[in-house]
């Protein structure tokens, strides 16, 4: 079929072009009308926090490939409660640790928080300020994530914490250092585009037996009573650098025990303890197959014996009569009755 012409009169004309600074396509300013009122009433209202966001921190937040499941819930956890994070794809195990500080500097984040897996059951985490340093390695143990059910807190989502620090942190050179690593990675900046300015939940790091615990709680408003929100992890220290993942060590932690020669103490406790069961049985067989000393007899041992009184020895020249069983001569009852029965059976 050809297509139908347009006529000339008939179409619908195009309209004008609108000039600059006019809405309405005649040059003339607009006149008010009734529903753009309604529309300057319900408009977006402007921002909470009308300040500048001057602390550009940001932390990069991936693992090596090899992490289990648990580890995979603790990282996007930790993404989820630092909205001045970000994630990049898992590292593979070949690489060295210092390509960390070109990723980090692609990404444009000055901050690192690396988990290195090991052996598919040991997890190390990574805490770094990239490129100049230092860094700290630790050995992370406890993990237990937001998504169970024990964690009965809530807060809300991009609101800034606070840190709350044992007082143990300032009383020595090494955990003063820590802390303020701390307080770099984990403090949310103010006035970060995705970060909320509210305050409602705190970071705790206290220190016990030799390790850091860390703790996430939520602030109640009513009577400011705290409610564990989650994630849990212990933080045991390996060692402090003063580069970026390396260079000189600045302290080491004597206390530390590695997870290799811990499960190591444990197989040599069990053998110890089969080996004792051993030795206990053969002993035992020993003492068995000693000869049994013979004590001599003693001569003022039989002196509180009464002798007994002597019964005269009968003897009998007849023979017993055999002892009749019950059980046969029943036996014979019932077959003479069965004999007369049919007896009596046959005569009939």
């Amino acid at each position: 079929m050809a297509a139908a012409k347009r006529k000339r009169g008939g179409g619908a004309t195009r309209p004008r072009k609108r000039a600059k600074g006019a809405p309405n396509g005649t040059g003339l300013p607009a006149k008010p009308s009734p529903q753009g009122e309604e529309r300057e009433e319900h408009s977006i209202p402007a921002p909470v926090s009308k300040g500048k966001w001057k602390n550009k921190e940001r932390v990069l937040i991936f693992s090596s490939r090899g992490i289990n499941f648990r580890t995979r819930h603790l990282m996007h956890d930790l993404r989820t409660l630092m909205p001045h994070s970000k994630a990049d794809t898992k590292m593979d195990r070949k690489d060295k640790l210092f390509v960390i500080n070109e990723i980090c500097e692609i990404k444009n984040c000055n901050k690192c928080i690396f988990f290195e897996a090991k052996k598919k059951q040991d997890l190390y985490m990574w805490l770094s300020n990239s490129p100049q340093g230092p860094s700290a390695k630790f050995l992370v143990q406890n993990i237990h994530t937001l998504a169970e059910l024990k964690m009965t807190g809530n807060c809300l989502r991009g609101s800034r914490p606070l840190l709350s620090f044992d007082p143990v942190f300032d009383q020595e050179p090494h955990y003063a250092l820590l802390k303020e690593l701390f307080i770099q990675i984990f403090s949310t900046p103010q006035y970060h585009p995705k970060s909320q300015p509210f305050v409602d939940h705190v970071f705790t790091f206290s220190i016990t037996d030799n390790r850091i615990w860390f703790r996430n709680y939520q602030i109640m408003e009513e009577d400011a009573s705290l409610v564990e929100i989650g994630p849990r992890f212990v933080l045991n220290l390996i060692k402090i650098f003063q580069g970026s993942f390396g260079g000189p060590t600045l302290y080491e932690n004597p206390h530390y025990q590695s997870p290799n020669m811990h499960r190591r103490m444990i197989r040599l406790a069990i053998a110890a303890k089969f080996r004792e069961k051993h030795q206990v049985k053969d002993l035992q067989k020993l003492r068995k197959k000693e000869e049994k000393t013979i004590i001599p007899e003693d001569p003022t041992e039989t002196v509180f014996d009464t002798p007994a009184e002597e019964k005269p020895l009968e003897i009998v020249l007849v023979k017993p009569e055999l002892k009749v069983n019950l059980k046969k001569k029943k036996k014979l009852f019932q077959r003479q009755r069965k004999r007369q029965k049919n007896k009596s059976r046959v005569g009939v």
